[in-house]
């Protein structure tokens, strides 16, 4: 890839303005990026389709997580204390999980109140197995590539934050 410098002056080209001059870029190889699982072929490697987008919002996320602790179902008081929503916040995220087909909802009344309690489907099920699936995936690629860096910079990482090079707090 080639890109220009705009305005540069340097003292290489004594001063002299290198609007006009092209820099090539190092090649980016798959072994800059993670030398263990990582080849040119492997289109879209990290494009993670399977972080569903329904599942990946923290509320939603909770909501599931939630319910899959209790395989009977959470009563709607219950689930909202868990996951520490409002009554609105968590009938909205429940609507579009519902619309999704990820959980039933069942309205009763005991001893004059209502009652609404929530269970995960089994499809609801599914799709967080798989979803937990591909965020383990991207946990392993994670430490894969934090093995790599310290690999190559003989970097000691046990018990250390996980930091790329170059964005180290400042």
């Amino acid at each position: 890839m080639k890109r220009k410098k705009s305005g540069v002056r340097s003292q290489e080209t004594g001063g002299r303005n290198q609007n006009s001059k092209s820099v090539e870029d190092p090649p980016v190889t798959a072994n800059d990026v993670n030398p263990s699982t990582s080849a040119p072929s492997e289109t879209g490697r990290y494009a993670y389709e399977g972080l569903d987008r329904t599942i990946h919002e923290k509320a939603r996320l909770g909501i599931l997580t939630s319910l899959v602790a209790h395989p009977n179902g959470l009563l709607f008081g219950d689930l909202k204390e868990l996951c520490s929503l409002t009554d609105g916040n968590l009938s909205r995220h429940l609507q579009i999980l519902q619309e999704s087909e990820l959980v039933e909802v069942w309205k009763r009344f005991q001893l004059k109140r209502p009652q609404t309690l929530c269970r995960l489907t089994e499809l609801g099920r599914q799709r967080l197995i798989a979803y937990i699936d591909e965020l383990e995936r991207v946990v392993a690629d994670a430490a894969a590539a934090r093995q790599a860096i310290a690999k190559s910079s003989n970097v000691r990482t046990h018990g250390a934050p996980f930091i790329l090079p170059g964005l180290a707090p400042g």
